[in-house]
């Protein structure tokens, strides 16, 4: 029979042992008895092979203590196996003593692999080198290594369980509650720090939570909590699941999901959060309904990211816990079209095949394990009625590989053993989340069998909508199908401040909060749309936002704004975001040199009005009403050559705020090619303050600060020195010597201080760009890194969202207020002006300083003197 293939892997029956209980769940009890016998007879696990740590404890292991379950159950029912001494049990503690090499670190951690026959042994091991092991991987022990503690009276496994999740939870990032993809298994460094609910976290998370049911300790369900409320802060805007930086929650890390994630609903109902589970799993349909599966990966948009299709269950599993939940038969109809899908598109000669290509339809010569362990399982029971079932399933609990262990395990051997408290890290607020009890799926909707059905159906079409099928008319060419109803508002046209825009906004359920720093976050709740249509376009519109953002480039470095006229000459240096258009600083050996002027307007939202005394300086315009594109393509009209664009949000400060990327306008920005620098508020008081308080003010924009003897131009005059040349950051930039800025390095222990927003979708004041941040849309390299070493925090080109309002129309939208004469420009000295500057620089120093305190609306209340 097909189901007796074996499926060697590294050399031991990995299927078999795998799909032991499977055997049982099916009532097949004759064919578990042989397959018991087949494992005890044939299967060796002393050869000289290297495995995974993770996948050999929840396949091999946890195959071995479930098989060794139900041997001991129907033994003592006297229906089988009456021969049975314990064989399983046996061979599940000699896999657990050769897997516990792997946790020789300091940490605790455990190697990501280890060899069978030799540990870590060099060099026969041929393992024990790495340094790095995913999340899940180190975090994924508990469940199978604290039963084979409990069933055997030896500790040590559950001990070393515990002590890792001990060490990730003491790692997660503290500001955010949540935790990284990849690990340093020596010193605790985040490798990858994008942060999620698929591969490479998964089931740590669903570890914690069944830790708790399995184990009874509350210490897992406290921490899970905390983790959860985290996710649903965060990650979790539904339907999409969307990893972002674990230390820059508000920003997305990706533009695409992973098919991993689909478990996720199935945990939810566990916690007894089913609204959010039903969402996103409607959406995880709707892409099986195109995709006839889930592709590995699959992008915001639902289009094909990772083509593969290595038969996972994830989805089986959680349309299984959705049915036993609400017993909505809407599920079992999901569960007939899984079904039909494999036979369709999957079953060959002797089994099932992995699909290679789920747009082709091709197959790979692979059938893994978790297919018969998992989603064989879960469909059966889908479709069983439960007294058709030997087992009563309420006695136990599914690890991540669909084993089944027993509750009773809570009250058998119990050692003194115990995890870190959490106590004191849980706030009031926190309370109501530390539900001690798991949720009654018979008493979930008792009164109310349609509610699922409304929680469904905004989703409905909106694969369809926002990813339309392609149709093939009778020309041969591809057309796509149109979305209902015609969508009036997109996000590139989206400004905040425009009423009408709002109220749009809000009829698709679409809510805006200001944030302190200057952002605004957009929440999309379909519930609270006018109507169903105008929920898709909510989601639509939200697409949009992160379509916008994935035409960002990576994050760039910070940038320098030097100061160069007496009495700095150069010795202060104000750190600066970059543009992601315009000219590259990096590239231009001396930077960009000239003397300051005011743009009029001062927001550069129309063209200039003093364009004649613009010509070759450095604009220095205000943050609003328009995308920062458009105020650069201003400032280039009037032959400036750069400009510097002040936050206008009171207070904000380089050394509290996130690291500010200005990005384009969602179009082509190629003909921009002057180099824009952001500063905030506090900073660009200080510069204004400068160029008040001395008249005229020549600055260098660059990629770093340069040393006097570097800031002129090849053409102009060398200051020399005779001392190596010491800058001064400004405003906790902190110091640098020699020709570097200090950078944002600190951000990590900046950003622990910052304060998290709790909306679920995030959207940066001048970013509307992508969903939780402005990087939600780029296309990951695969690594799954930040590529950044500071995490910066990058910000798309809108800059018209003022969320203050007409304080700002009427403060900067088209003068800079006032004008006083600046006094003392003839007494100064002739050296205090270059004889290089330009005639219309020095036209400047004559009445077109604003005077401060009449600039209090953009600025703030006070000026800082350098």
């Amino acid at each position: 029979m097909c189901v007796y293939m074996f499926f060697f892997f590294f050399r031991f029956s990995l299927t078999l042992v795998d799909t032991l209980d499977t055997l049982v769940v099916l009532n097949k009890l004759d064919e578990f008895e042989d397959a018991v016998k087949r494992v005890i007879n044939n299967v060796r696990l002393d050869h000289d092979v290297v495995v995974s740590v993770f996948e050999t404890n929840i396949r091999v292991l946890g195959g071995l203590l479930s098989g060794h379950v139900f041997a001991v159950m129907l033994k003592e029912r006297g229906e089988k196996l009456q021969w049975y001494d314990d064989e399983l049990l046996l061979m599940a503690k000699d896999a657990g003593y050769r897997l516990l090499p792997a946790f020789n670190t300091t940490s605790g951690l455990p190697y990501p692999r280890v060899n069978l026959k030799h540990g870590l042994v060099q060099p026969v091991a041929r393992t024990g080198t790495e340094v790095d092991t995913c999340t899940a991987c180190a975090g994924t022990m508990i469940l199978e290594f604290a039963a084979l503690s409990r069933l055997t009276a030896d500790p040590i496994f559950e001990t070393h369980a515990r002590r890792a999740l001990d060490f990730i939870w003491e790692r997660r990032q503290r500001g955010s509650n949540l935790v990284g993809t990849v690990i340093n298994i020596h010193t605790g460094d985040w490798v990858r720090r994008d942060s999620g609910v698929g591969a490479g976290i998964d089931s740590y998370y669903e570890y914690l939570f069944k830790a708790y049911i399995l184990l009874g300790d509350d210490t897992f369900l406290e921490r899970f909590n905390i983790h959860y409320k985290a996710i649903m802060t965060y990650v979790s805007q539904p339907p999409l699941l969307l990893d972002v930086h674990m230390h820059k929650p508000t920003i997305t890390a990706k533009a695409w999901m992973d098919s991993l994630l689909a478990f996720f609903p199935g945990l939810q109902v566990l916690k007894g959060d089913i609204q959010p589970a039903i969402q996103t799993h409607e959406m995880l349909y709707q892409i099986t309904r195109r995709h006839n599966f889930l592709p590995e990966a699959f992008t915001t948009d639902f289009r094909v990211h990772w083509a593969q299709h290595p038969l996972r269950p994830e989805f089986a599993e959680s349309t299984y816990f959705l049915y036993k939940a609400t017993g909505d038969l809407y599920y079992l109809q999901v569960g007939k079209s899984i079904v039909s899908n494999l036979n369709k598109h999957a079953r060959v000669p002797c089994g099932f095949a992995a699909v290679k290509d789920v747009r082709t339809g091709s197959h790979e010569d692979r059938m893994d394990s978790f297919f018969l362990a998992e989603m064989f399982k879960y469909l059966y029971l889908l479709f069983t009625e439960e007294a058709d079932l030997g087992i009563d399933l309420d006695n136990y609990i599914f690890t991540t590989e669909a084993h089944l262990l027993p509750l009773s395990l809570s009250v058998g051997s119990r050692f003194n053993i115990s995890l870190n408290s959490t106590d004191g890290e849980i706030t009031e607020s926190d309370v109501s989340i530390l539900d001690r009890a798991c949720p009654n799926a018979r008493l979930l909707f008792p009164d109310d069998p349609s509610y699922a059905q409304t929680l469904r159906q905004p989703f409905k079409n909106v694969v369809d909508e926002v990813c339309p099928t392609p149709r093939s008319p009778d020309d041969g060419t591809m057309e796509l199908t149109k979305a209902k109803g015609e969508q009036s508002l997109h996000a590139r046209d989206f400004v905040a401040t425009n009423p009408e825009h709002v109220d749009m906004l809000k009829r698709m359920g679409i809510g805006i909060a200001p944030l302190p720093d200057g952002r605004v976050q957009l929440v999309h709740t379909s519930t609270q749309a006018a109507s169903p249509s105008d929920a898709a376009a909510g989601l639509r519109f939200m697409h949009e936002m992160m379509e916008l953002s994935s035409q960002q480039r990576e994050d760039l470095p910070p940038r320098a704004i030097q100061l160069l006229s007496p009495p700095y000459q150069g010795q202060v240096v104000l750190t600066a975001g970059p543009a992601q258009f315009g000219t590259d600083l990096s590239k231009l050996e001396h930077g960009v040199r000239g003397w300051l002027a005011l743009a009029e307007p001062a927001v550069a939202c129309s063209p200039l009005s003093n364009a004649a005394v613009m010509a070759g300086t450095v604009a220095f315009i205000v943050r609003g009403g328009c995308m920062f594109a458009e105020k650069a393509r201003n400032v280039q009209a009037a032959s400036a050559i750069g400009a510097i664009v002040v936050d206008d949000t009171e207070g904000s400060s380089g050394d509290t705020a996130t690291f500010f990327q200005m990005a384009g306008d969602g179009k082509t920005t190629d003909d921009i090619s002057i180099p824009l620098l952001f500063l905030f508020n506090k900073e660009g008081k200080m510069l204004l303050q400068a160029l008040r308080s001395h008249g005229m003010l020549e600055v260098l924009l660059a990629s770093r600060a340069k040393p006097i003897g570097d800031t002129s131009s090849p053409d102009s005059e060398v200051v020399s020195t005779d001392h190596p040349q010491q800058f001064t950051c400004v405003d906790g930039f902190g110091s640098a010597e020699g020709d570097q800025v200090q950078d944002d390095t600190d951000n990590l222990q900046r950003e622990e201080k910052e304060e998290q927003s709790s909306c679920q979708v995030g959207l940066e004041n001048d970013n509307l760009a992508g969903v939780h941040g402005s990087d939600g849309c780029s296309i990951d390299d695969g690594d799954g890194d930040d590529d950044d070493d500071h995490h910066h925090h990058h910000n798309s080109g809108e800059d018209k969202d003022e969320p203050h309002g007409s304080a700002h129309d009427q403060a900067a939208s088209s003068h800079w207020l006032e004008r006083t004469p600046v006094v003392g420009q003839e007494q100064l000295p002739d050296d205090r002006v270059k004889n290089d500057a330009p005639e219309e620089s020095k036209s400047l120093t004559t009445g077109v300083i604003p005077d401060w305190e009449e600039e209090l609306e953009v600025f703030g209340n006070s000026g800082d003197e350098l």
